[in-house]
């Protein structure tokens, strides 16, 4: 797998965004997929990919990345990318474009993207979802409470917005959304974050344990064990999800391609 992304010349959230389940999804012949280069334009305190002046779109990329997903074999394709709040759409355009030149490539494959927020333009979104992805992911990461000083340049509000929009739609993709624990929550927070998620029209749930990727981002402010986390996937079902997965290594495309079988919203 290694080889035919550098092959091709693409990049995965799996290494940029320090995941933990590198070695065990790459075992597997799966990863994520981030489109638009490998530098944020926006800051996050839990993020460990770079942030600055982001480099110009690669064309080809739609293009290569549906080679890499034939050549791959793979069943379930996670699309995700840097926040691009330099370009007029977000990169929306660029989405959509990847989208279909996988699907034409790849007829049989479902496909799962994992959005920024588009600065909340519900046009960049309409373009994205008009190229009928399988899943639509945004994550709200947090909660309100910390939003402001975690999540750099997002909004909470903006964050459940789009997520109804989406699930408001006729014939809409599945929608998901996930957050992390361990950044100052209390009780409370969760609880009003899992009625909103909920509230939004959000189906799948991914929960995981926030790990510090470096010396300049936020500190753990608690580490939560498997019955905390076994707790809150209970919560989640018990208000309607139709799939949680929660625990101290869930990132928000582990075991992508299950998670989606085990829904009733299958494509």
């Amino acid at each position: 797998m290694l080889d035919v992304l550098r092959e091709l010349r693409l990049t995965t959230v799996c290494s940029n965004a320090a995941c933990p389940n590198q070695g065990e999804c790459y075992s597997q012949g799966t990863a994520t997929f981030m489109i638009m280069g490998n530098v944020c334009t926006r800051d996050c305190q839990f993020c460990a990919v770079r942030h600055g002046a982001a480099p110009p779109l690669q064309q080809d990329e739609p293009d290569r990345l549906a080679h890499a997903v034939q050549q791959l074999q793979l069943k379930h394709v996670v699309i995700t990318s840097v926040t691009r709040d330099d370009l007029p759409d977000g990169g929306a355009e660029h989405f959509a474009r990847t989208i279909r030149a996988v699907r034409k490539t790849n007829p049989q494959v479902t496909i799962e993207v994992l959005t920024p927020d588009f600065q909340g333009d519900a046009a960049s979104l309409d373009i994205v979802i008009s190229a009928r992805p399988d899943v639509f992911n945004h994550n709200l990461e947090t909660t309100r409470r910390l939003t402001p000083e975690i999540r750099s340049g997002a909004d909470y509000e903006r964050s459940l917005t789009m997520l109804n929009d989406v699930a408001s739609r006729q014939a809409h993709p599945v929608v998901k959304s996930g957050f992390m624990l361990g950044l100052g929550e209390d009780e409370k927070d969760i609880e009003e974050l899992l009625a909103d998620l909920r509230g939004a029209g959000v189906e799948m749930l991914t929960i995981g344990q926030y790990l510090q990727p470096g010396k300049d981002n936020r500190p753990v402010h608690k580490f939560y064990t498997p019955a905390e986390f076994t707790a809150l996937e209970e919560r989640a079902r018990q208000l309607g999800f139709a799939h949680v997965a929660a625990g101290p290594f869930v990132r928000s495309s582990y075991h992508a391609e299950l998670s989606l079988k085990e829904t009733d919203r299958q494509p």
